[in-house]
C-alpha cells in the first residue's frame, strides 16, 4: 500500500484541483505563445501563467506533504519565491536585448528614455 493512499479525500481533492489548475495555466501560457505574433506580446502570457502555475503547484505540495508528515511543511514556498524574484529580472533583460537588436537593425521601435540629466552634471 502506498503512503498517498492513506491521505484522506479532503487532502487529495484540493491537491488534485491545484495540480489541475497548474496544468491549465501551462496550457494557456503555451496557447498564448502560439497566438501572439510579436516577441514582446509573447513575453506576457507564459510569464503570467507560469507564475500562477508555480504558486498552485507549491500550495499543492505544501498541502500534500503537510498531510503526510502531520506537521506544517513550508519549504515548498522557496521555489515560487525565487521565481518571483528572478523572473521579472530575466524578462526585463530579454526585453531590453530585443529592443537593442531591433534598434541595431534599424526597425521602428520606441526611442530610449533619457535620464533628464544634462552633459554638465546635476
Amino acid at each position: 500500500m502506498n503512503a498517498l493512499d492513506d491521505l484522506s479525500l479532503w487532502v487529495q481533492v484540493p491537491v488534485a484541483l491545484l495540480l489541475l489548475i497548474s496544468g491549465l495555466c501551462a496550457l494557456f501560457g503555451a496557447l498564448g505563445l502560439l497566438r501572439m505574433k510579436d516577441f514582446f506580446q509573447r513575453m506576457h502570457p507564459p510569464a503570467l501563467a507560469s507564475t500562477l502555475g508555480a504558486w498552485s503547484v507549491a500550495l499543492a505540495s505544501i498541502i500534500n506533504f503537510s498531510a503526510l508528515k502531520s506537521e506544517l511543511v513550508l519549504h515548498g514556498w522557496l521555489i515560487p519565491v525565487l521565481l518571483a524574484i528572478t523572473v521579472p529580472v530575466t524578462t526585463l533583460l530579454l526585453a531590453r536585448t530585443s529592443l537593442f537588436r531591433k534598434r541595431m537593425a534599424g526597425e521602428n521601435v520606441p526611442a530610449e528614455i533619457s535620464s533628464g540629466r544634462t552633459e554638465g552634471g546635476s
